[in-house]
């Protein structure tokens, strides 16, 4: 839970000590923890956090595959890895942009290694959840590619939503394992539940 709120409030308070110049809509969170920002250590106190989050998700979410906890560790490594090279004031280095690159990517494929260890029933855990989630993540980082590319008035807003997204995702699976985990609980102590069948 910590990581989501760390990261939205990373930026939003960061984004009100920039100069009015600041757009959050075009300009992205590295600038915030760049070498332009103002008080730019409240970025990257952020990214710190949301980094060790995620990786302290990786080594604990064990009802996932192993893939998907390597990718989270990966996640946070890169995160880390951000916040670690501040984007210059004449734009981001090679470096940057190669953690940048691999957090979007781990983040965007490791819902699809999710696999639920569980035998209890969830959507967001099985085939089908987990194959939707992918889709969308990879829509969000075209998006952000796009973007990017473009160096467009929405490259800030597509990052922000994409990079919220991503990181609300293993909360959702936490507490799906979590639920998942009770329903199991539950079946062993008072048996199935046939109440369905009649």
């Amino acid at each position: 839970m910590l990581a989501p709120v760390v990261l939205a409030g990373g930026w939003l308070i960061a984004g009100t000590m920039q100069p009015a110049s600041y757009s959050p809509m075009r300009q992205t969170m590295s600038v915030l923890a760049g070498q332009s920002g103002t008080n730019r250590w409240v970025m990257t106190a952020a990214l710190l956090v949301v980094g060790s989050c995620q990786i302290a998700t990786g080594a604990g979410l064990t009802g996932v595959g192993v893939p998907a906890r390597i990718l989270l560790v990966l996640t946070g490594l890169s995160t880390l890895g951000i916040a670690a090279s501040p984007e210059p004031v004449t734009g981001p280095t090679p470096r940057h942009l190669a953690f940048a690159v691999s957090c979007a990517v781990t983040t965007a494929v490791w819902p699809a290694l999710a696999a639920r260890r569980t035998t209890a029933r969830s959507w967001i855990l099985g085939g089908t959840g987990r194959a939707t989630v992918t889709v969308v993540f990879a829509g969000l980082s075209c998006w952000l590619l796009i973007a990017a590319q473009d160096g467009g008035g929405d490259l800030g807003l597509a990052e922000r939503l994409t990079s919220a997204a991503q990181g609300l995702f293993p909360l959702v699976v936490a507490l799906a394992l979590r639920h998942a985990a009770r329903q199991t609980a539950n079946q062993r102590q008072h048996g199935p539940d046939w109440s369905c069948w009649r």
